[in-house]
């Protein structure tokens, strides 16, 4: 049984437009559902009201899993994970110019582009395709 409701999780997917909060893949290029992410996990004490919700890709939650920090590869520094409701996505990531990878614009950034393996070589080959068909990097 999930922890949170049909209606709860729509929601998130909705005000996410169907984009991972991570890595921003759009749900129709990834051939599966978004799932929700528990942002701080409830085995760290999180919970399943709406502010602690995120739509996340399957990768992206699957490298995330339970962690809250990351090393920010520039400093080597631990510092706490992007957190989809208390920050800006465009404040803390960009893309490269030929869309094919996130950059880390801060050291939250940084540090969950590690963490998560957003420009994971399955990925990268991927959006390669999507940047060539312009559906791809979205439009944040």
């Amino acid at each position: 049984m999930s922890l949170v409701s049909p209606t709860i999780r729509q929601q998130v997917i909705s005000e996410a437009q169907q984009c991972c909060e991570y890595c921003q893949t759009q749900q129709c290029l990834i051939g599966m559902p978004l799932v929700i992410d528990h942002i701080i996990p409830l085995s760290l004490g999180g919970s399943s009201d709406r502010a602690n919700l995120a739509a996340s890709c399957y990768r992206c939650n699957e490298f995330k899993g339970a962690k809250t920090q990351g090393i920010d590869p520039e400093t080597g520094e631990t510092v706490t994970l992007f957190h989809p409701r208390q920050q800006v996505w465009a404040e803390h990531f960009a893309w490269t110019e030929e869309g094919t990878q996130i950059k880390g614009l801060t050291a939250v950034g940084r540090a969950t582009v590690s963490a998560l393996k957003v420009n994971n070589e399955y990925a990268i080959a991927s959006r390669r395709i999507w940047v060539a068909e312009n559906w791809h990097p979205p439009n944040i």
